[in-house]
């Protein structure tokens, strides 16, 4: 298993705790995202992390086409 494998299982898991606990799956996954924006926070510099979260954000849309990946 790989360890992007590994987190998606932890956060789908933490997901159905919330759930299971009676929070909103969204409101769920925001809590969770800002808990972990918080611990990465802790080790990296706010720029690098910035950076990486716009990254991030910049590539949300699976179905876009980019032109480096085109033969």
């Amino acid at each position: 298993m790989s360890i992007h494998e590994w987190a998606r299982r932890e956060v789908a898991a933490s997901r159905v705790r919330g759930e299971e606990l009676g929070f909103d799956a969204v409101l769920a996954l925001r809590a969770l995202l800002s808990a972990v924006v918080e611990q990465n926070g802790t080790s990296r510099s706010s720029e690098d992390l910035a950076h990486e979260l716009q990254f991030l954000a910049d590539n949300l849309d699976s179905e876009r086409d980019y032109s480096f990946m085109r033969p």
